[in-house]
């Protein structure tokens, strides 16, 4: 029987969306040849997923569970959100993140294996494991919006659950890119500067007042972009750090189709 590499098992199911075992054993059974390999498989009755793996995932949901201070987030990925509204497509995704939760990255890819490929014959189309987080806090609070399209969890020291549900749903609202302003990057408020800088020299302001205008966009540019100091959506009265009251966020997930 023909040995078979790792690469080579690899790059079948990447083709075709099958369990590792049948792309091995395919690769086995036909010497190494990819092709014959995939051939095999839809003799198996395989066949629609080796033919839909090449298709694009534009959409899909994203799923998660959360008990005892932990958080499971998983985005599934399909073709076409009629699919990704499909109940057993949505009992999937609920059951992977729940494997995610309680055993981890390594627990969720060997349910995948075991799962989706027969929800990929069952929909009729390709359907894969993305995006996976794990958060652990004191307190959390997670949201998915309606539609399964954005999924955040908060992680607080402090707080409570609801606090921290509140928070989540801002999030999903507001999309910051970071915890608090000092975490934006030297690079990206850089990259910036260079716009403004061109956009001010434009508009014929001296170079004194562009220095002193900088300060005043970075500051601006680093509130807007991170969770803390951001207008609370439910009391824009207030920012996110007021209405903590005290708590920290020690995590911040947020995953989103698209």
């Amino acid at each position: 029987m023909t040995t078979v590499s790792a690469s080579a098992v690899s790059s079948l199911r990447s083709r075709t969306g099958v369990s590792i075992l049948e792309c091995k054993n395919a690769l086995e059974e036909a010497g190494g040849d990819e092709e014959k390999a995939i051939e095999f498989l839809r003799k198996r009755g395989i066949a629609q997923a080796a033919k839909k793996a090449d298709r694009e995932q534009k959409e899909g949901s994203v799923f998660i569970d959360e008990a005892d201070g932990k958080a499971g987030v998983v985005f599934i990925q399909c073709e076409t959100d009629f699919v990704a509204r499909d109940d057993n497509f949505r009992s999937l995704g609920a059951s992977l993140a729940e494997a995610l939760r309680t055993g981890g990255e390594d627990a969720a890819k060997a349910a995948g294996e075991e799962l989706i490929s027969a929800m990929v014959q069952k929909l009729g189309e390709n359907i894969s494991l993305g995006e996976m987080h794990v958060v652990e806090a004191g307190t959390i609070g997670s949201y998915v919006h309606s539609n399964g399209k954005i999924g955040v969890v908060i992680g607080l020291d402090g707080g409570s659950t609801e606090i921290a549900k509140d928070i989540a749903m801002h999030a999903a609202a507001m999309s910051p890119t970071y915890v608090s302003p000092e975490e934006v990057s030297e690079e990206e408020v850089a990259k910036e500067k260079d716009i403004w800088t061109e956009q001010l020299t434009t508009e014929g302001k001296p170079a004194e007042i562009i220095e002193k205008i900088m300060i005043g966009k970075e500051k601006k540019y680093r509130e807007e972009n991170a969770l803390v100091s951001q207008d609370f959506v439910k009391d824009p009265s207030m920012t996110i750090e007021k209405y903590l009251d005290g708590a920290t966020v020690t995590a911040y997930v947020r995953v989103a189709v698209g």
